[in-house]
């Protein structure tokens, strides 16, 4: 097989897999990991039922697998949380992508909150694991930046709880946000209404150190 064959092959293995994981991400949000079913995924994704098995033996593995790529969105959106960072700039622009994410990737935030509401009976290791790590990091940066005088002191877990909560809070109950807006999805300028609404309400009690 030459160079041009396993090229393509390649790349079509990775649009499979991105359009398989995406039907996932929809179908577990909308029916749980119970009602959601491998031929649903595969309606959704257009393709056989056989490639989705060829590609993920078991809908566990699927299920997994789209989870752990929720994770991980979700961390590389905490990258600004750095020690070396300004502390308003740094959170600040960890909810504007939070927010983001809200918006253009709604699903994965309900099949995040689905797991999590059901007591994480698929992911609990990946809780207890992936998860825990990650916030113990970034509580340890939100404490020196209190220690080193760039913030007021507050409890760096309840923040992070906080900033969830709320930048979450319109991809879980986007119906609810919907019916309040009159039926109709935010516009692009009510979504930058919304960031520096979120930001404002939760880093004004930040403030800096000394405050």
């Amino acid at each position: 097989m030459n160079k041009s064959v396993r090229g393509i092959q390649s790349r079509n293995r990775v649009e499979v897999t991105a359009r398989i994981l995406s039907a996932a991400e929809q179908v577990f949000a909308e029916y749980g990991y119970s009602g959601a079913s491998i031929s649903r995924i595969a309606a959704t994704a257009g393709i056989p039922k056989s490639n989705v098995i060829y590609y993920f033996e078991t809908k566990q593995a699927l299920y997994r697998r789209v989870v752990g790529e929720i994770f991980d969105v979700w961390r590389d959106a905490a990258d600004t949380i750095t020690i070396d960072s300004d502390p308003l700039d740094a959170l600040g622009g960890y909810i504007d992508t939070k927010l983001e994410l809200a918006r253009t990737r709604p699903f994965g935030s309900k099949v995040w909150a689905n797991e999590i509401i059901q007591r994480a009976p698929i992911v609990q290791d990946y809780l207890e694991d992936e998860l825990r790590a990650w916030t113990d990091d970034k509580i340890a940066v939100i404490q020196t930046w209190i220690d080193n005088g760039q913030m007021r002191e507050v409890s760096p877990r309840h923040l992070l709880y906080a900033i969830w909560a709320s930048t979450q809070h319109y991809a879980d109950f986007v119906h609810q946000v919907k019916t309040l807006n009159d039926g109709s999805d935010f516009s692009d300028v009510q979504w930058q209404e919304t960031k520096a609404a979120v930001k404002d309400i939760l880093l004004r009690g930040v403030g800096s150190g000394g405050s």
